[in-house]
């Protein structure tokens, strides 16, 4: 085989067979195809689509293509979440200490971010000295240890995913249904999971924009987990404004460590519940959801939750204290606030340009080697359905770099949407499958 006879065999509208699958992965993935064909094939599949029996084969292709972790010398259910990518969804940093605080492990390897989206990873990274590039002998004694680890893709765990993520960011193909179902669920597969909780976003702030097309994807990794053996649940939630009231590394951790000191009011509170319950669930350790969120709400009530990140932080090398000393994080020097320039209710936020807006600012990655700015963020004071009165914040700004503070600014004043009436709620959780 050849790469361009394949990337003009997907280019022209023809269906793979695993073989050709199976050459085109295993030779990106020992570096024999490089990257300039690969972003051709992408594009092709792309545009093109992938079948059910395409995606299949990429999902085993990638998920063999380095090491199947299992965990025999802890005795608990292993359990872990994954989102499809969400303007500030810092749920991980939640959910793994309050679920690991009831009794589920969590082996956790998350990712980096994604186009408009935060990454799990550059939060982590915020907290002074947490590593998450540990071997994978460090990963199992943190899992044995806390209950939980949180870590980037080792280059044991599905290196042909850890390869094409970044391509795939960096190439524009990041919304295609069959790669992010092949891109989690490879991952997910290898971590030594017993069951897996899925987050499947849709709005303007996630890729799939339709709720139709959410939740094809999400039947379609449900599928693909059950076919190898794990329990798998999914919930499909509303990312048409940000998650939360920050947006940016640092802010948003300090804000998940503000829920597990036990603030659970707001949408990003609601979620973090509602994920790690039914992580409890897959898990086995109950089977009434609400019974799982009671004791996922004693568990962030007691400081339970909060210890166990404490521990985790420490395992990992970095400074617990910011748990009690959020100013330990990194911070801005400059910021500007938004206010509204009319009165009426807020309509709609524009969660992916927020996100943008982040990540020009510092807070996320344009090129692969670029250093993040941890402290940049935006703070939103105000979200869907307030009301505000004309002069009132609307969001505030903190960023280091004031180069292109004028733009941004501007930016972030566009992206929300003021109207006269009171806008119709909408639920944060959807559907669970």
């Amino acid at each position: 085989m050849r790469p361009q006879d394949l990337i003009e065999k997907k280019r022209d509208g023809f269906v793979h067979t695993p073989e050709e699958i199976a050459f085109l992965i295993r030779g990106y993935t020992h570096d024999e195809i490089p990257d300039y064909q690969m972003s051709a094939w992408l594009m092709a599949a792309f545009l093109r689509g992938l079948d059910e029996n395409e995606t299949r084969a990429l999902v085993e292709e990638m998920l063999h293509s380095g090491e199947v972790l299992a965990h025999p010398d802890v005795p608990l259910p292993k359990v872990d979440k994954h989102s499809t990518g969400g303007v500030g969804d810092k749920t991980s940093l939640v959910i793994a200490p309050a679920a690991a605080a009831c009794g589920v492990a969590v082996p956790m390897i998350s990712g980096r971010a994604l186009a408009h989206t935060g990454g799990t990873l550059d939060k982590l990274e915020s907290i002074p000295g947490f590593r998450t590039a540990l071997s994978l002998d460090e990963f199992r004694s943190v899992l044995k240890r806390c209950g939980l680890a949180l870590i980037g893709q080792t280059r044991e765990i599905a290196p042909a995913d850890r390869k094409l993520y970044a391509l795939r960011d960096l190439t524009a193909t990041v919304p295609h249904p069959s790669f992010m179902c092949a891109s989690i669920m490879s991952k997910k597969m290898a971590e030594g999971i017993d069951g897996l909780v899925l987050d499947v976003k849709f709005g303007a702030g996630a890729f799939m924009k339709e709720f139709d097309d959410a939740r094809s994807l999400a039947a379609t990794m449900i599928d693909v987990g059950r076919k190898l053996g794990k329990r798998v649940s999914a919930l499909l939630t509303d990312m048409n404004q940000p998650l939360g009231r920050w947006v940016g590394n640092a802010v948003e951790t300090r804000e998940a460590i503000s829920v597990l000191h036990g603030n659970l009011k707001g949408d990003f509170a609601e979620l973090c519940i509602e994920l790690s319950a039914h992580m409890l669930v897959v898990g086995g350790v109950t089977q009434d959801p609400d019974n799982a969120r009671r004791s996922i709400r004693g568990a962030i009530e007691s400081g339970e939750a909060l210890e166990r990140f404490r521990r985790v932080i420490k395992a990992q090398g970095g400074d617990a204290g910011v748990c009690d000393e959020p100013d330990r994080l990194p911070g801005a020097k400059h910021s500007r606030v938004i206010i509204a320039e009319r009165s009426g209710y807020v309509d709609e936020i524009a969660a992916d340009e927020i996100g943008r807006i982040v990540m020009d600012w510092g807070g996320g990655r344009r090129r692969l080697e670029d250093a993040i700015d941890y402290g940049a963020g935006v703070e939103l004071h105000a979200k869907r359905g307030d009301r505000v009165d004309r002069g009132e914040p609307l969001a505030t700004a903190y960023y280091n770099d004031e180069g292109p503070a004028d733009a941004l600014c501007n930016r972030l004043q566009a992206a929300y949407r003021i109207a006269e009436d009171e806008p119709v709620a909408r639920p944060l959780v959807r559907e669970v499958l």
